[in-house]
């Protein structure tokens, strides 16, 4: 099957809600012959969510410390109320979008990140072949960053959060796509000047990462635009607020392109 129709889109927690024209964007583009892939975050409805349930957050470099309770709120958040309200945003715009998250058809096998940050995970495997059937039969996935543990060969019953940078990461590098958009609340990566740089070199990216410039949750965007460059996906970070972002960055005429 001919990949280089296929887009991963990875919408922000930071972005979710906002007046953008983001979902219509993946309606047009889906018309156009574009296969799209969205992967999303919801880490400000989370904290919301986890607040009303008397919940502390708490965070270790930029991820989200999960226990039980806080992994309880996370799943039903990301995998339910966000991913809906997606899917029924797309559908009411035209699009035919499905919903489901990495624990669902194996889409992700995973492992603890760190014993320290509790029920998070990072991504081993993608099964591209569910992604892959959804689009031939027409369907927009997405994707809610939540993932079942695998222990060697076999899966248990756990489940873990994954971020959602790199999840849309790694499912762009499984699937051989052509573009890797991530929108978020910035015009794009910022260099030592302040100013938004429109090419980011690996080595200039690793520059900045030291100096503190490219810090937060900057990072593993960054980090997972390399890899997927690196895969020959052209990745792009942009501002998802600004009207036609989405249709702009895949043209090269927004943001920061990483890679």
């Amino acid at each position: 099957m001919d990949r280089s129709d296929i887009l991963v889109a990875k919408i922000g927690g930071s972005t979710l809600g906002a007046h953008d024209t983001t979902l219509e964007d993946i309606v047009a583009l889906q018309r156009r012959g574009v296969r799209p892939v969205v992967v999303h975050g919801g880490g400000p409805l989370i904290s919301e969510w986890l607040k009303a349930h008397g919940v502390p957050s708490r965070f270790e470099r930029g991820l989200r410390v999960t226990d039980a309770r806080t992994l309880d709120v996370v799943v039903a958040v990301l995998a339910g109320l966000v991913n809906k309200r997606l899917v029924a945003a797309l559908t009411a715009g035209g699009g035919r979008a499905v919903g489901l998250s990495g624990a669902d058809g194996g889409l992700f096998k995973a492992r603890v990140l760190d014993g320290k940050l509790g029920y998070v995970g990072e991504v081993a495997e993608v099964d591209a072949r569910l992604l892959l059937d959804l689009m031939e039969d027409g369907l927009v996935p997405v994707v809610a960053p939540i993932a079942v543990e695998w222990r060697g060969e076999a899966p248990t019953k756990q489940l873990l959060n994954i971020n959602a940078d790199t999840a849309a990461g790694a499912v762009a590098v499984a699937l051989a796509a052509r573009w890797l958009v991530f929108l978020t609340d910035v015009p794009g990566i910022r260099g030592e000047d302040g100013e938004t740089v429109t090419a980011l070199s690996s080595a200039r990216a690793g520059a900045l990462t030291e100096a503190g410039v490219i810090e937060g949750g900057m990072i593993p965007k960054v980090e997972a635009c390399l890899k997927a460059s690196a895969a020959g996906c052209r990745s792009v970070i942009a501002d998802g607020r600004k009207t036609g972002a989405l249709l702009e960055a895949i043209e090269d005429r927004t943001g920061t392109m990483v890679g």
